[in-house]
Order: structure tokens, then C-alpha cells, then sequence
């Protein structure tokens, strides 16, 4: 579970456990401003569905959250088994509805179902492992519960569907957006859950109650690629001549890959292959393939932009995809001199990208690749390190070691280190005992992992 989610659920859990020691040390009643609070809290202090999990867990386990130095006190289980639920306060039947009795879940279930700030708590019960207590509940909340309320509880009924006999969320949930108005729920489209916005944005497109430029507006802004695509997908396949532009302008301009792909793709139903001949240079590779698929279509051959884009090794302008893109359609015999030329270009994204040509067109020159290990960007020194591991037996291995020195650019250090570990496991363990003490974490670490590897077996 990670760290946020940890600690939400843990959160809820707190709560809790406050909560059973006030009411087993007697200090909850139906009047106590306590239960005031806990009923306010139902709306702040648990407004995730990790909390009032949370909630539900440490209510059966609260010694595992009291603090130590809380004064003694027994199970609040007895003093609630004799309460008379239906007359206590919110407090109590929050307690009640996840104790680890059955008998007193299906109580406070019975009891609870007038209580609003208690429904996220019955939708829990709803899964219940006892079937007494999930009928009743499913029986007293289902079928009264108000659409507004089911929408607050989008992210909590996800979850719950997961469960073993969670089967009830996920209709419960579908029926309720397909029968309101999208404007009653639009803001699930915006909820910071990514399992609610992609349910959501299922059910708009089933319904077809978003337009082809909302669609295209949340391909380009939503975070999660699941909706992303979805309304990429969705907006290309509803775009007209009339609002292509509207449509065309989001998905193009995006920072996501799959937006734009999808908006160079629909260039070639929309028939404008001029405007997609900007995207042969794209950073993305799907992007690239998109737009050369879309000249292709129309009869123009990609590759001879590529080349004259790339026949000047001094242009400033030159876009790295662009290089890079000669080598995914080139030809070895013709281009690999034309990614040659480029190795000395000023720009390092243009070498990194001409090394990576290089190594596409399977040009194996060990020699210049070797002179490119000492290049002052990065990028370069990796790739031509990509490029030289299948030949690394070919290299001298003293010249190596001495790459490894502390003095060394991190970049160059971490290249030696991967050529001397591809020469052989000797060659990489005589590599790892001259970094077990280097001042630089992650390779000191590699290199105690391969000189002291892990036991296995629990031998001595």
C-alpha cells in the first residue's frame, strides 16, 4: 500500500480507537458533544474512502492504536450489545456497525439507516462477510438511498466493488449516473480518484453526453492515460469537418503521446496531410509513426524530408526526432554517412539522437563509438555505451578500470562500470571491488550486491 494510502487508513483507524476508548471509559452518550463531533467528523475528518476503511478496521482492533499511555478501560463490545441502539448517538452506532460481533452489526445497520453521516459506513456493511448483516444492510440502504448521496460515495463504492462480495457498487453506482443528469455528477469527471474519473468518463461515452471538443479537452489535460486514451479515441472518431480545428488544436498541442498520435492520426480522415508533416520531428515515436503513416497514405514519401531535413549537420534548427527519425525509415548504406556528419553537431540532443540512429541502422564502429564515451552530455556517453555493450570483450580492460576513478564524470563512471560488467562476471566483480567504498550511493551499492551477494537458505 503507499505511503498516502497508508496513512489515510491509518488516520481512520485512529479515530476509531479514540472513539471505543471514549465510550468504554463512559464518556460518549446520546447528549455528549462528542457525538456531535464524531457526526461532523463523518464529512471531514473521513472524507476518503481509505478513512472510513480505515474507520471500519481499527474499530475491531483499537488497542493496535491507542496510545500507551491511555488509562485502562474494557471493550466497548458489552456496553454496546446492551445499548439500545435506535435512542444513541452517531457515535455508538458508528462504533456498532463495525464491530466484529454480527449480531450487533445487523443491529446497528437496522438502526443506522436513518442516520445520513452513517451511509458510508452501511455501504461498507453492504459487503459484509456475514450474509445477515450485508442483506439488511443492502436491504436498508439500496433502495431508499438518494442519487446525490451515491455520487459523494463514487470512490468508496469502487473500492468496495473490488471485494469478494462487493457486487452490489458497481450497478448500484451505474444505474444512478445513467438515470441523472450528467450536470449531477460532472464533477466526478474531476475527482481526484483516477478509478472514478475513468468510470465516469465510461458511462459519458456510453451515453455520448460529451462532445467531440470535451473529449478532446480531457484527452489533453487528464493525467491518467486510461482517460486519456479513451477520449482521444473517442474525439477523433466523433470529430467533423465543422469542428475539426476545435477538436484538432487540444489533441495536437497536448503533452501526452497518445493525444497527439491520436490527433496526427485523424489528419488523414480529415484530409490535411500538410499538417502532419511537423510531426515527422515529434520527441515521441508513436507520434513519428503516425505522421509518416499519414504521408504514406497520400502517396508522399517521409524519408525524403528526413533527408533533406537532415542534410545540413550545422543547422541550429535541427529537431533531435527528426534525426532520429531518418534512422527508423532509412536505409544503412545511404543514411548512416548523414548520422555520421551529425556526431559533432552543437546541440546534445541531436548527438544523443544520431548515436541512437547509428546504433538503429546496426553500425558498429567500435572505434567511434569509443571516442564518443568521453563525450561532456550524458546522453551521448549512454547511448554509445548501448552501443558498444554487444562488442565490450573488444575493449581493453585496464582502460576501463581507469574510467572508474573518482575524478571521473558520473556518466563516464557509470559506463565503464556496465562494459566491464558485460566483459564477464570476472571482468564485473574486478569493476565492483574498486567501487564497495565509493562515495556514490547507487553505484557503491550495485557493487557490494555483486561482491557480497544475498544468503540464501538462512545457512551460517
Amino acid at each position: 500500500m503507499q505511503t498516502r494510502q497508508r496513512l489515510a487508513h491509518e488516520h481512520g483507524a485512529r479515530l476509531a480507537a479514540r472513539l471505543s476508548v471514549a465510550v468504554a471509559q463512559g464518556h460518549v452518550g446520546s447528549d455528549d458533544p462528542l457525538d456531535t463531533y464524531t457526526a461532523d467528523a463523518c464529512a471531514v475528518e473521513l472524507s476518503t474512502p481509505l478513512d472510513w476503511l480505515g474507520f471500519d478496521a481499527g474499530a475491531r482492533a483499537p488497542w493496535a492504536h491507542i496510545p500507551p499511555d491511555t488509562p485502562y478501560a474494557p471493550s466497548p463490545t458489552a456496553l454496546l450489545r446492551d445499548a439500545p441502539l435506535p435512542d444513541t448517538g452517531t457515535a455508538w452506532l458508528a462504533l456498532a456497525l463495525c464491530n466484529h460481533d454480527g449480531r450487533l452489526r445487523e443491529r446497528a445497520v437496522r438502526a443506522g439507516a436513518g442516520h445520513p453521516a452513517l451511509a458510508p459506513l452501511l455501504v461498507v456493511r453492504c459487503a459484509d462477510w456475514a450474509e445477515p448483516v450485508r442483506e439488511a444492510a443492502r436491504a436498508a440502504l439500496i433502495p431508499a438511498v438518494d442519487a446525490t448521496v451515491v455520487i459523494g460515495m463514487a470512490s468508496l463504492l469502487l473500492r468496495l466493488s473490488l471485494r469478494l462480495r462487493g457486487d452490489f457498487a458497481v450497478p448500484l453506482l451505474d444505474g444512478v449516473l445513467r438515470h441523472t443528469s450528467l450536470s449531477d455528477w460532472s464533477a466526478l469527471l474531476r475527482s481526484p480518484d483516477p478509478a472514478v474519473r475513468r468510470f465516469a468518463y465510461g458511462v459519458a461515452l456510453d451515453e455520448g453526453l460529451l462532445t467531440p471538443v470535451e473529449l478532446a479537452r480531457a484527452a489533453a489535460g487528464d493525467d491518467d492515460p486510461v482517460v486519456r486514451d479513451r477520449c482521444a479515441d473517442a474525439a477523433v472518431a466523433k470529430a467533423g469537418v465543422a469542428d475539426a480545428d476545435a477538436v484538432l488544436g487540444p489533441l495536437l498541442g497536448a503533452s501526452a503521446t497518445q493525444a497527439r498520435a491520436a490527433g496526427v492520426s485523424a489528419l488523414r480522415r480529415l484530409g490535411r496531410p500538410d499538417a502532419a508533416v511537423p510531426y515527422l520531428a515529434d520527441r515521441a515515436a508513436l507520434v513519428r509513426a503516425c505522421a509518416r503513416y499519414v504521408l504514406r497514405q497520400y502517396g508522399r514519401d517521409p524519408l525524403t524530408w528526413y533527408r533533406a531535413r537532415c542534410a545540413d549537420p550545422a543547422d541550429p534548427t535541427l529537431e533531435p526526432g527528426a534525426v532520429i527519425g531518418l534512422a527508423e525509415c532509412g536505409v544503412r548504406t545511404a543514411d548512416a554517412e548523414t548520422l555520421r556528419a551529425l556526431l559533432d553537431h552543437p546541440s546534445t540532443g541531436v548527438r544523443s539522437r544520431a548515436v541512437a540512429g547509428l546504433r538503429a541502422l546496426d553500425v558498429n564502429d567500435i572505434s567511434l563509438m569509443r571516442a564518443l564515451l568521453d563525450d561532456p552530455a550524458s546522453g551521448v556517453v549512454r547511448e554509445a555505451t548501448l552501443a558498444l555493450l554487444p562488442s565490450a570483450a573488444l575493449l581493453p580492460e585496464p582502460w576501463l578500470l581507469a574510467r572508474l576513478a573518482p575524478g571521473r564524470p558520473r556518466c563516464v563512471r557509470v559506463s565503464a562500470y556496465r562494459l566491464l560488467s558485460a566483459q564477464g562476471p570476472e571482468a564485473g566483480l574486478r569493476a565492483a571491488r574498486e567501487l564497495v567504498e565509493d562515495a556514490d550511493a547507487r553505484l557503491r551499492r550495485h557493487a557490494q550486491a555483486r561482491v557480497r551477494p544475498p544468503r540464501r537458505g538462512g545457512g551460517t
